[in-house]
């Protein structure tokens, strides 16, 4: 008789956004009148941008006509688009081979499918409060996870110690869902870890186009040792405004290898096995990002988002609220004031205010207590909101 994947049973019920989403709609439809700020979920809403929009029509084009039509690509992605990603790395420094680099639908599903690099009796290690996925898919997996807290007295930055454990290391900076970022000495321990132990770190660099600060690397490769221990997971999602367009890519270092196996090796098999690789016109796209046009243009949207989190740092300085991020992410990780829970904050800042935040319980036992707000609304959503909360807690 065929069996399911009884790990299915694992999961909580519903995944954490979908709760937020229902209790919205519950709201919305006994209060119509109502108008909700959606200030949690971290969905972009500047649209793409000129460069990508001019390149994305030049690729339909080019599929009109006999002679430039384009039809099974490779799977790992066209040369000209990981060469323009190489290249991207080498701006600051960071030496990667074309090769190295692997193009994907978005940093979401890779880091699923990376999981089947490594043997299900191996361990996650993973920083909570997490994004959802991290736990999810190696539930899913059958994997053992082991979780290191993240806390207002660390900074929600933890390190290894004598007691820490694990074969796989999921480290997020700037992180979703604190806004924290780890600095070069932070992350040279870790290296320095998974390199005694064996461990390799899966590093989420999905948010480090808005890093600010010099000591604040943007990728893990930035840092000596990290080539022998690491896998960088990166996105165009809130880089370049493609959360609807779902463009990822993954950098996999030739000289990464565990017990006699090359993961590089590994991870072109399993990629020209699994899938076909993304479209020609989404690829033309995402290069287009990498181009000085692209680059001036996402800039100039990454600076407004990063008004957003100004107008957000300003107001809880002003109500003296304690908080991560901002600066060098696009979330804000708050206390809850008052000593509230932070479903019982969700529920009350819906109710008081009509703005609906993220409750850092959905993101681990360690997020209790903690609320994630997003910068990705509009300026007047985000100023209204921002205003809403001064008066009702001020």
């Amino acid at each position: 008789m065929l069996k399911p994947n009884r790990h299915y049973a694992d999961l909580k019920d519903s995944f954490l956004f979908v709760e937020i989403a229902d209790r919205s709609a519950a709201y919305e439809k006994a209060h119509p009148e109502q108008l909700l700020l959606r200030m949690g979920i971290g969905d972009v809403t500047l649209p793409i941008c000129p460069a990508v929009i001019s390149a994305l029509h030049a690729a339909v084009e080019e599929q009109a006509h006999t002679d430039s039509f384009h039809g099974y690509l490779p799977e790992c992605g066209t040369p000209s688009l990981r060469e323009a990603i190489a290249a991207h790395y080498a701006r600051r420094g960071v030496r990667l081979d074309a090769d190295e680099v692997f193009v994907s639908s978005g940093a979401s599903d890779e880091l699923g499918a990376l999981l089947d690099l490594f043997d299900q009796d191996s361990a996650a290690l993973v920083m909570e409060p997490a994004y959802p996925a991290y736990v999810d898919t190696n539930i899913l997996a059958g994997r053992q996870i082991l979780r290191l807290a993240a806390n207002r007295g660390n900074g929600f930055l933890p390190m290894p110690d004598s007691d820490t454990t694990g074969d796989l290391i999921y480290l997020c900076s700037p992180n979703n869902p604190t806004g924290a970022a780890y600095t070069r000495s932070q992350l040279s321990e870790w290296i320095r870890f998974a390199n005694a132990t064996g461990a390799v770190i899966l590093f989420d660099a999905a948010y480090e186009a808005y890093i600010e600060d010099a000591d604040v690397p943007h990728s893990i490769f930035e840092i000596d040792g990290a080539r022998t221990c690491a896998i960088e997971i990166c996105s165009l999602s809130k880089t370049a405004g493609f959360t609807g367009m779902r463009f990822g890519y993954t950098i996999v270092p030739h000289e990464l290898q565990r017990d006699g196996m090359n993961l590089h090796s590994m991870w072109v098999r399993n990629r020209t096995t699994k899938t076909n690789g993304i479209s020609y016109l989404l690829q033309k796209g995402a290069e287009a990002v990498f181009t000085p046009q692209g680059q001036a243009e996402t800039q100039k949207q990454i600076a407004y988002y990063k008004e957003n989190a100004s107008i957000w740092m300003k107001t809880f300085d002003r109500l003296g609220l304690w908080y991560t991020g901002g600066k060098n992410a696009p979330y804000l990780w708050i206390e809850c004031p008052n000593g509230m829970d932070s479903w019982q904050f969700f529920d009350l800042l819906m109710e008081r205010i009509q703005v609906v935040g993220t409750p850092g319980a959905g993101f681990g036992t360690s997020g209790e207590g903690f609320f994630r707000f997003s910068t990705f609304g509009s300026h007047v959503d985000t100023e209204a909101a921002a205003k809403r909360l001064l008066q009702w807690l001020g």
